[in-house]
């Protein structure tokens, strides 16, 4: 179910594509990267759903998780509350993208934190 709701959610086949998340001191990054290189649609697809979490997620909207995992994910709340002390940023790699989540707020450092295990152990990366 979690691969269906994606692909519905981010607008790209799952299996196409790899997804990291890192947690860092400041918060973290979610990473997302095409399996082919050549796959430019899902490349363009990967970029775009970024771009948009990236606006989203700055507004508070965290719809994109949630559409996903049927749930609303660990830290959401308290990523919304906080929205105006963490950042995000877009960042396009060579083989997709990256929103980088960014906060000097201990709170928002904890739910950020929260949110990206939360998104570890729901797809599985291992990271």
């Amino acid at each position: 179910m979690l691969k269906q709701r994606g692909a519905a959610a981010m607008g790209f086949d799952q299996d196409k594509a790899v997804h990291h998340f890192l947690v860092m001191p400041d918060g973290g990054t979610i990473q997302v990267e095409a399996r082919d290189t050549a796959d430019t649609a899902t490349l363009a697809a990967i970029r775009t759903h970024l771009r948009q979490i990236a606006i989203s997620f700055s507004a508070g909207n965290f719809d994109a998780p949630f559409a996903t995992h049927g749930e609303v994910p660990p830290g959401v709340p308290a990523m919304r509350q906080l929205k105006s002390a963490i950042k995000y940023r877009f960042e396009e790699t060579a083989n997709g993208g990256r929103v980088r989540i960014a906060t000097t707020n201990a709170d928002a450092v904890a739910a950020i934190h929260a949110f990206l295990r939360y998104q570890i152990r729901e797809h599985r990366t291992g990271d």
